[in-house]
């Protein structure tokens, strides 16, 4: 197992085939304002793969842009909603499609309302991750091994959860349920970028 940091863009070849685990990093929760610094990516190999952006970036990145948009290959995220909208608004990508562990885990889970990635992780795989470097500044000059870690560990354990949540998600009778939202997160990301992030428009209120 190995985290690798790349600056700017992804290395060709890197990746081996099948699911992607995603994750990106940012300067705060505001995305038009708060710019993208961090994508983390993993195979489910062993490996994570950081690629880092500097200020002023033009977020070129053919090859990382090329995986993310690749429509055959499915994105494992946990709160795919703000990570898709970081990467099309910084990359002008749809990182479709999608499968959310999130979403997945407030389907079939519903014993609890405890859906952070630290309580799937501790629940579903009986492992500890540290939350430590949540808010740590990830815009400077040199990322520190705690933050490397942090970065990494966000898309290492999508995989094991993702196959454990399809078979949940079969036994209770909301594979289907779950589908069209993962299919709508794209759009629902979009309106959070176009001004929508606060108001239901399907609610009955204004």
């Amino acid at each position: 197992m190995a985290v690798y940091l790349h600056e700017e863009d992804l290395p060709a070849g890197v990746l081996g085939p099948g699911p992607i685990a995603v994750d990106t990093e940012t300067m705060g929760l505001l995305t038009h304002r708060d710019r993208l610094c961090v994508v983390q990516l993993s195979d489910g190999s062993g490996d994570e793969h950081l690629v880092r952006f500097s200020p002023g970036s033009p977020y070129a990145a053919p090859h990382l842009k090329a995986v993310l948009a690749d429509p055959g290959r499915l994105k494992l995220y946990h709160f795919a909603r703000f990570d898709l909208a970081a990467i099309e608004h910084y990359l002008g990508v749809t990182a479709a499609p999608v499968f959310c562990t999130k979403i997945a885990s407030k389907l079939v889970r519903t014993y609890t309302d405890r859906h952070g990635l630290k309580d799937l992780v501790r629940e579903l795989l009986g492992k500890e991750l540290s939350k430590q470097q949540q808010s740590s500044d990830w815009g400077g000059p040199i990322l520190n091994e705690a933050q490397l870690e942090y970065a990494a560990s966000d898309v290492r354990y999508l995989h094991a959860m993702h196959t454990i949540l399809v078979a949940r998600l079969e036994r209770e009778g909301r594979t289907a349920l779950a589908q069209a939202c993962f299919d709508f997160l794209p759009v629902r990301a979009r309106l959070d970028l176009a001004g929508w992030a606060e108001k239901d428009i399907f609610s009955h209120e204004a």
